[in-house]
């Protein structure tokens, strides 16, 4: 089991930035690939990034990058998304979860974060 843990969301003007955290714990997480998902209001949950914790190589929705960086930090044990130039169609409640390599469905979630951009 991996236990994931967000934090870092909240109320922010069009054009600021936001830095979302996700603390890992449980099993190996040195195996796992780190993804971010978001849903929007009346919208499905969309793949935002996702960071392979073994390698680092990340990939991205096409749509966001060059705005939002995820990175993970081996000795905190969190998985970090950095969003800047934000717009109010970002809000979403954003989650971090968990897939093991060789899959392609994320098997493991956290309990999701708000964020909130106004214009």
């Amino acid at each position: 089991q991996v236990q994931l843990v967000e934090s870092g969301g909240g109320l922010v003007q069009a054009g600021g930035s936001l830095r979302l955290s996700c603390a890992v714990s449980g099993r190996t997480r040195s195996a796992y690939f780190m993804g971010w998902f978001r849903r929007a209001p009346g919208k499905e949950r969309e793949f935002v990034a996702q960071i392979s914790w073994n390698s680092g190589i990340t990939s991205y929705t096409d749509s966001l990058m060059g705005r939002f960086i995820i990175s993970r930090d081996n000795a905190k044990n969190t998985v970090s998304l950095q969003m800047n130039s934000l717009k109010p169609e970002d809000t979403a409640v954003y989650y971090c979860a968990a897939r093991v390599p060789g899959t392609t469905n994320y098997e493991f979630w956290g309990q999701g974060t708000q964020v909130t951009v106004s214009s």
